[in-house]
C-alpha cells in the first residue's frame, strides 16, 4: 500500500517536469516536496477574460527595509535581459564600469535592485549574479502565472565596495527551459544605486550604521568560483558526499584580516534534505527513488585539507517547493536573497602569508547530488606596509559528532538525528596597526525528529540547528573588535498524501519555518546588539487528477521582528491563495517586545 502509493506520487509529479529540469532542481527529482508548476488552464483554474486582463501579480519576500542616507542615489542600470531558453548556455555577460557622474567611492551605502517579470507557466529557477567572479546575490525567481508576475529583491551591497569601484565583468545565470508547455519568460532588470554621503558624515568612507559597527569593507575580495567561459552559473557542483571541489589563490603578502563568505543551495536530490529517509529505512522498505543519506547536512570548508570552517545551513524554500500555493504571494524566508555564511580566516594568515598558492576546498557531509557553492574571500590590506606577518596559535577541530537511532516496523516509525561539532582557531598578525590576537569559535548542535505514519503516507519532522559564531580580536591591553552571532533555524513539516482512488490523490502540508537571530558587535567605533525573530505557518492543499492539478489551496502567515540599539521594525501579514487579507507595519519599538 505505502509503496504503490508513493510511487504514485512521484510518478505523477514526475511526469509534469520538463526534461532536462528546473534550475532550482537541474535533474529529476525524487520528493514528495517537489510540486509541479501551477497550471491555470485547467477548468477550475481557467480564468475569465476579465482575469486574463488583470494586472500581475507582485511577489514579495518579508524583510527589514534597507536603511539609507537622506540623499537621492545615483543609479546605474548594468542588465536589461529577457531570459528564456537559457538552460546549459552560457551566462548573460555584460561589461560593469563605475559610475563617472557620482561620488561613488563614499558612498556610504550601495543597493542592488533586481526587478523581474513572467508570465505563462514556468518551474522557480535558481539564479546568480557574478561581478568578477564574486558572488553578489544569489536567489530564487518566483513561479508566474497566466496574468503575470512581478517582483524586487533589495540587497545591501556595501560590503563589495572595493570590487564596484573597478571595471568588471557581469554575469548573470538562470538556466530557464521554454517549450510549449514551459512559457515563462524572465524579463529582468538590473540596478545599482549609489546612495551620496549625508552632509553631516561627509568624508566618512564606511558604512554609518549599527549594523556595520567595527566591519568596514574589505580593500580586496577574491572570487572562490569557476572561470568563464561556462555553459552554466559560475558555483561550484558538489554531487555526492564524497565530492570535494575548490580553487586555489594566492593572497597580497600585506593582509591583515580574512573573512570568507560562502554561498550555498541545494538543488536535486537534496532539495529537500530535511526531509530524506535513511538508507536503512529505504532499504527496508524498496523505495528505490526516495533521496536517502539521512536528514543531515553540513557544509565543510577547508584551506588546504584542513578543516576551518563549516556551515549548518537555513532550510530555504523555494518559490515551488512543497505547495507552490503557499508561497503566494508571499516567499519562503531567504528565498528571494538566500543568506551567506562568513567564515574567519585570520587565524590562518600566517600560513597563507607565505608567497604560495593555497587552495579553498568545500564539500558536503551525506550529500546526494546536487549542492551549488562557491564563495569570496574578503581581504583588508594594510596600507602602510608591503608584508605583514602572522602565526596560527591554536586550531582545534574535533571530528563530526553524529548519530541516528531509528525505530520502525514497516513504513511506520520515528527516525531521530542529532549532532554536534566545534571549530576553535587563533592566531596572531603582525601589521601596521601593530600585534592582533584573533580567536575564532563556532559551535554547531542539531536535531531532527521524522515521524512516519499511516503506512509512510504520511511524514513529520521537527528539525532544530542551533548555531554560535564569535570573532575576538585584541591587542596586548585592549580590545580591537568583537563580534558574537547566536542563530536557532527551525523547521516542522507535516506531509500527508491520500490515494482517493480512481486517478485522484490528495496532499495536505503543514509548515513551521522560523530564524531566530542574536547578535552583539563591538569595536573602536562602539558597541551594538541586534535581535531578529522570523516566522511563517502556512496550510496548503492540492488535489490532483490523472497527473493534473485539479484544486489548490494556500494559507501564509509571517510574523517579522527586528530590534537594534538605534532601530525597530515589525511586520506581520497574511495571506490566502494569491490575496493579503492582513498586512501591518511599524517602526515602533514596542510591536517587537513578543
Amino acid at each position: 500500500m505505502a509503496n504503490s502509493l508513493l510511487h504514485f506520487f512521484l510518478l505523477s509529479f514526475t511526469l509534469l517536469l520538463p526534461p532536462p529540469l528546473s534550475a532550482a532542481n537541474h535533474r529529476k527529482p525524487r520528493s514528495l516536496f517537489r510540486s509541479p508548476p501551477l497550471s491555470e488552464s485547467t477548468t477550475s483554474f481557467s480564468a475569465s477574460s476579465a482575469a486574463a486582463a488583470a494586472p500581475p501579480t507582485t511577489y514579495f519576500e518579508v524583510t527589514k527595509p534597507i536603511p539609507l542616507p537622506k540623499t537621492l542615489p545615483c543609479s546605474i542600470q548594468i542588465l536589461r535581459h529577457e531570459f528564456a531558453y537559457t538552460y546549459g548556455k552560457s551566462p548573460v555577460l555584460a561589461e560593469y564600469k563605475p559610475p563617472s557622474n557620482c561620488e561613488s567611492r563614499i558612498s556610504p551605502k550601495i543597493v542592488l535592485e533586481w526587478t523581474a517579470a513572467s508570465k505563462g507557466r514556468q518551474f522557480d529557477r535558481i539564479f546568480g549574479v557574478w561581478l568578477g567572479g564574486v558572488e553578489i546575490l544569489r536567489s530564487c525567481t518566483a513561479e508566474p502565472r497566466r496574468t503575470g508576475t512581478v517582483w524586487t529583491v533589495k540587497k545591501d551591497i556595501t560590503r563589495y565596495r572595493s570590487l564596484l569601484m573597478k571595471e568588471q565583468t557581469l554575469a548573470v545565470y538562470i538556466g530557464n527551459i521554454i517549450d510549449n508547455t514551459y512559457t515563462g519568460v524572465y524579463h529582468v532588470n538590473l540596478t545599482i544605486h549609489f546612495y551620496p554621503v549625508e552632509e553631516q558624515n561627509h568624508g566618512r568612507n564606511r558604512v554609518i550604521s549599527g549594523d556595520d559597527v567595527g566591519s568596514m569593507a574589505a580593500d580586496l575580495i577574491l572570487p572562490l568560483s569557476r572561470n568563464l567561459p561556462l555553459n552554466d552559473g559560475l558555483w561550484f557542483e558538489i554531487e555526492n558526499s564524497t565530492h570535494v571541489l575548490g580553487k586555489e589563490i594566492e593572497i597580497p603578502q600585506n593582509t591583515y584580516r580574512a573573512v570568507l563568505e560562502v554561498y550555498v543551495s541545494p538543488h536535486e536530490n537534496d532539495e529537500f534534505w530535511y526531509t530524506n529517509y535513511p538508507n536503512e529505512y529505504i532499504y527496508e522498505n524498496n523505495l528505490t527513488d526516495a533521496p536517502g543519506n539521512g536528514p543531515f547536512r553540513e557544509v565543510v570548508v577547508r584551506l588546504d585539507d584542513s578543516v576551518v570552517g563549516s556551515i549548518w545551513p537555513f532550510t530555504v524554500i523555494y518559490t515551488g517547493g512543497v505547495n507552490p500555493f503557499l508561497w503566494r504571494p508571499i516567499s519562503g524566508i531567504g528565498s528571494f536573497d538566500l543568506p551567506s555564511y562568513d567564515i574567519e580566516i585570520t587565524p590562518f594568515l600566517g600560513k597563507l602569508l607565505d608567497g604560495k598558492n593555497h587552495s579553498f576546498t568545500f564539500s558536503v557531509t551525506n550529500a546526494l547530488n546536487v549542492w551549488y557553492i562557491d564563495a569570496n574571500l574578503h581581504l583588508w590590506l594594510d596600507e602602510k606596509s608591503d608584508k605583514t606577518h602572522g602565526k596560527l596559535l591554536k586550531h582545534s577541530t574535533p571530528p563530526l559528532s553524529l548519530s541516528l537511532v531509528s525505530s520502525f516496523s514497516g513504513a511506520n516509525g520515528v527516525l531521530t538525528t542529532n549532532a554536534g561539532r566545534s571549530i576553535v582557531s587563533s592566531g596572531w598578525v603582525k601589521s601596521s596597526h601593530g600585534v592582533i590576537k584573533t580567536k575564532s569559535r563556532q559551535e554547531f548542535t542539531y536535531s531532527n525528529s521524522m515521524a512516519m505514519k499511516h503506512d509512510g503516507n504520511l511524514q513529520v519532522l521537527d528539525q532544530m540547528i542551533y548555531s554560535k559564531r564569535s570573532v575576538d580580536a585584541r591587542k596586548r591591553l585592549s580590545s580591537v573588535f568583537r563580534d558574537k552571532l547566536f542563530r536557532r533555524f527551525r523547521i516542522y513539516l507535516s506531509a500527508d498524501n491520500v490515494d482517493k482512488g480512481n486517478g485522484t490523490l490528495a496532499s495536505t502540508a503543514d509548515l513551521r519555518l522560523s530564524i531566530d537571530e542574536k547578535s552583539r558587535r563591538g569595536s573602536c567605533f562602539g558597541s551594538w546588539k541586534r535581535r531578529i525573530k522570523n516566522r511563517q505557518k502556512g496550510h496548503g492543499y492540492m488535489l490532483l487528477k490523472d497527473s493534473n492539478l485539479v484544486d489548490g489551496l494556500g494559507e501564509m502567515q509571517q510574523d517579522y521582528r527586528y530590534s537594534s540599539d538605534e532601530s525597530c521594525y515589525f511586520r506581520n501579514v497574511r495571506s490566502s491563495n494569491y490575496t493579503i487579507l492582513h498586512d501591518e507595519d511599524s517602526n515602533t519599538c514596542k510591536n517587537n517586545e513578543s
